[in-house]
């Protein structure tokens, strides 16, 4: 799944034009959102109550040294496919809408080089990111400390609890190689205050769970936004209205 492709650029987070193709190895010139303090915003993204339609659209970056299988998650998760993969070269695009059953969202997932050589050039796609997977392979100790390096880098761009970030240990189809306890993964993840899972792209396991908590995590912080801004908005309202004894006493 080699694209070598660049990041956009531009002022929109969310955008509804031209539906893109599930699966898709190229990315659109559509434009991403930057704030000004250079953290990433789901500000533009449509809130609830939009039409049903137009689903809400997050862009999800998928990080980790090279060889984990980020690639073949991808693919298994869209396409529910597995085969052997080039290493991606700059970064591949995949989209997915997921149901929620009360609504839709739409995926943007960025699937970065992990190759040390494209580490620096991987940052640039951060920008705009919703949400994050960050995948070590269980059977290598030394990609479970990298993904430690990516989760410092994500935090060098982002509060981490602005954007949803899942630790994923990927290949649990090779537990008898497996160098990675589940309850160490587990055990960081949750210092961290990350979501975890335990995945394998080749059988198939948990793969479409892992997508799944994210989409959900991510909807339930859209409704809460929404919530709190209607809050806001019937206090402001409040605000503006002129007392009633305000109206009497004044002459």
């Amino acid at each position: 799944m080699a694209s070598g492709t660049s990041p956009d650029k531009g002022t929109k987070t969310c955008p509804r034009d031209a539906e893109r193709e599930q699966g898709e190895t190229s990315p659109a010139t559509r434009p991403v959102a930057r704030s000004t303090s250079g953290m990433a915003q789901a500000d533009g993204a449509p809130c609830p109550g939009t039409a049903p339609s137009q689903p809400c659209v997050f862009k999800l970056v998928l990080l980790g040294s090279g060889s984990v299988g980020k690639s073949s998650l991808a693919l298994r998760y869209v396409k529910n496919d597995f085969k052997s993969i080039l290493p991606t070269v700059g970064c591949a695009f995949f989209t997915k809408v997921v149901d929620l059953g009360a609504a839709s969202l739409k995926l943007e997932i960025w699937d970065t080089a992990g190759q040390e050589k494209y580490h620096s050039v991987c940052h640039l796609y951060f920008r705009g990111a919703n949400a994050a997977l960050v995948v070590y392979d269980v059977t290598r100790k030394d990609s479970f400390l990298k993904a430690q390096q990516w989760l410092k880098d994500l935090e060098e761009e982002f509060r981490l609890g602005d954007v949803v970030v899942m630790l994923v240990g990927n290949k649990l189809d090779l537990g008898k190689e497996r160098e990675v306890a589940f309850e160490e993964g587990k055990e960081f993840a949750e210092s961290k205050g990350l979501l975890f899972m335990e995945t394998s792209a080749k059988l198939n396991h948990q793969v479409t769970e892992a997508f799944g908590a994210i989409a959900q995590e991510l909807w339930r912080r859209e409704e809460r936004k929404e919530d709190q801004q209607q809050q806001r908005d019937a206090q402001l309202d409040l605000n503006q209205r002129p007392s009633g004894q305000a109206r009497c006493c004044a002459r």
